[in-house]
């Protein structure tokens, strides 16, 4: 079992940045998919960045290259989402995922919300005007 808690959210205005944490515990997660999604209210969630804990490639949704990086520290079990030039459309709830995967999956599979087991609660961005 993996528990995934997410922490560094807040209301920030556009173009300023953010980072974003997600803190695993319980079982290891070395050679684990994780990932970020995030989703608006009445929208289909969507896939921000995920990656390989055991070699930290990353793949990227659309809407995240070029603006955010995704990276995980192992000693700290930590996964992170550095998010700059931030905009209104980048307000949502972010959610960290986790789950066993193949680190020669491609970036269809990183980026696939339903293909993982473990999922935290969420934390809220807003990016005001």
């Amino acid at each position: 079992q993996v528990q995934l808690q997410e922490s560094g959210g807040g209301s920030v205005q556009a173009g300023g940045s953010l980072r974003l944490s997600c803190a695993a515990s319980g079982s290891t997660v070395t050679t684990y998919c994780m990932g970020w999604f995030r989703q608006v209210p009445g929208k289909e969630r969507e896939a921000v960045a995920a990656l390989y804990t055991s070699s930290n490639s990353p793949f990227y949704g659309d809407s995240a290259k070029g603006r955010f990086t995704i990276n995980y520290d192992n000693f700290k079990r930590t996964l992170y989402l550095q998010m700059n030039s931030l905009k209104p459309e980048d307000t949502a709830m972010y959610y960290c995922a986790a789950d066993r995967c193949l680190g020669y999956a491609g970036s269809w599979y990183f980026l696939t919300y339903d293909n993982y087991k473990y999922r935290g609660q969420g934390t809220q961005v807003t990016v005001s005007s």
